[in-house]
């Protein structure tokens, strides 16, 4: 009988989101781990967030890190970005969804923004929610690919 109630639980944990739930709840931390970082040391929080082998990186959950104006400032899987001000860089949809980020973040500390993004372990574009916290006078970000 347990043979078949295992199979049950986990299918009905992934289609009724128990999965995405546990998705959500690692970024969180791992978000509000980064800013915490941040907060305490600015160069040690961005340096570990731009570490693609260190604590902000799970699979394909990572943070990453905008200053005010929208440029990058850590970027764990694609550094390229680092440096470059992508405020006005629209997702595959069209939406600029880091101004939300920043208008957010700005006005209350926090923002949950939802956006289109490459997966970087599937190569598709895919729904992804991110959730920000203000530390120190940066965005930093972590979201989960829906």
């Amino acid at each position: 009988m347990l043979k078949y109630c295992v199979p049950a639980a986990l299918a009905l944990a992934v289609f009724s989101g128990g999965v995405f739930a546990s998705e959500k709840d690692d970024i969180t931390k791992m978000v509000n781990d980064a800013a915490t970082l941040v907060a305490k040391d600015k160069a040690a929080g961005i340096a570990e967030i731009g570490n693609a082998k260190g604590h902000f990186v799970k699979g394909d959950l990572y943070v990453f890190a905008y200053d005010l104006t929208g440029t990058m400032v850590a970027h764990p899987i694609n550094a390229k970005l680092v440096g470059k001000n992508l405020l006005e860089v629209p997702d595959a949809g069209g939406k600029t969804f880091r101004k939300e980020i920043i208008e957010g973040v700005k006005a209350s500390g926090i923002a949950t923004v939802e956006y289109k993004y490459k997966n970087p372990q599937s190569g598709a574009v895919e729904d992804k929610l991110t959730y920000c916290k203000k530390a120190a006078d940066l965005a930093v970000c972590g979201g989960y690919y829906k």
